[in-house]
């Protein structure tokens, strides 16, 4: 019988692996034979599995031992914290970001970044790679390290990838963009992203009380009157 860390592991590599070989390198090709449509259609049944034999693997796999009590004070205060700041940069990604609409690279030299795009010029893939860390803090075991440790990388190595990616595209629009918003998170940055900083602490109160509602696991402020 296959060790279910084993597994766990297998599965990481497919799901991330099979995103990263249909997001970058086979993309064109796939692209070219498929059609757009054909394409997305694969790609996301394609994603669609692979994840579901992520979850699988990681519920077959043993939740201990853990490394330091992920339930204490200290972890959960900094997992909070850190939540709220990929909460605050995934929703700033939604306005005006240049990687997700080509329409948006025309002029793109000649733009100032201001808001998120001052803290980082990939504010979506760092939430990821941000919330999966946060989450490690309060699950420090091996299923954990596995799961959170494999899905920070994709999001780190996928924004390495996209700068390629669109320097390849869109040559001098990128590469100016580059040398004037960051790639890692500028956190002397942080106060431009103004009042979504508001809007990602309501949503994050929202979804520590998911934890209590689907799991019965009291997370951020709700452990406070749950635990």
């Amino acid at each position: 019988m296959i060790d279910p860390h084993l597994a766990l592991g297998a599965a990481m590599v497919l799901f991330v692996g099979s995103h990263w070989l249909l997001s970058h390198p086979l993309r064109t090709p796939a692209v070219r034979i498929l059609g757009r449509n054909g394409f997305q259609a694969v790609y996301s049944f394609i994603a669609l599995a692979a994840l579901l034999l992520v979850i699988f693997a990681y519920k077959r796999a043993p939740a201990g031992p853990t490394l330091w009590n992920g339930m204490a004070a200290l972890p959960w205060l900094l997992t909070s914290l850190l939540t709220i700041l990929a909460m605050a940069l995934l929703i700033a990604s939604l306005g005006g970001n240049p990687a997700l609409s080509p329409k948006r690279m025309n002029g793109l030299s000649a733009r100032t970044p201001h808001g998120v795009f001052r803290v980082t010029r990939h504010p979506m893939l760092f939430a990821i790679a941000i919330w999966a860390v946060s989450h490690l803090l309060v699950a420090p075991s091996l299923r954990a390290l596995l799961l959170d440790g494999g899905l920070a990388l994709m999001a780190v190595g996928g924004a390495r990838a996209q700068d390629a990616k669109f320097t390849a595209l869109y040559d001098r629009e990128w590469r100016i963009w580059c040398r004037r918003a960051p790639f890692w998170p500028n956190l002397r940055a942080l106060p431009a992203l103004g009042w979504t900083w508001a809007i990602a602490v309501v949503a994050w109160l929202g979804v520590s009380a998911l934890h209590w509602l689907i799991a019965r696991i009291p997370a951020g402020t709700w452990a406070l009157f749950l635990g």
